[in-house]
């Protein structure tokens, strides 16, 4: 929501199933964190350690998935083009929304696992 308001796009059908796809995105990134940090929590029994070994490890995953969506999503949300703005709005929805999911999932999941 912020991204489309920092673009000053409004919220339409087009931004609300940008960020439904961006919420899936990041559910798959956090399920990739969360399965990996209770492996090691079986293995360990150190929850701390679970989670920051969960974290740094599966870092270069999220940020490859979220980034190759984000890459993606670029020329939908600049809308160039006939009929480019009518899109627009999913394209921008789905950057902001995994922008900000990436970093909850990177800091927020791992310590929630404490």
């Amino acid at each position: 929501m912020l991204f489309l308001f920092l673009t000053r796009t409004t919220l339409s059908v087009p931004a609300l199933m940008g960020a439904i796809m961006c919420m899936g995105v990041a559910t798959a990134n956090s399920i990739l964190v969360v399965s990996f940090a209770t492996s090691r929590l079986d293995e360990q029994g150190n929850a701390v350690r679970a989670a920051v070994e969960a974290g740094a490890t599966r870092f270069r995953p999220v940020i490859m998935t979220a980034m190759a969506m984000i890459i993606g999503m670029v020329p939908m949300a600049l809308g160039l083009g006939d009929g480019g703005e009518q899109n627009a709005p999913l394209g921008r929805a789905v950057i902001g929304g995994l922008l900000c999911a990436t970093v909850a999932t990177l800091l927020f999941v791992p310590v929630s696992l404490h």
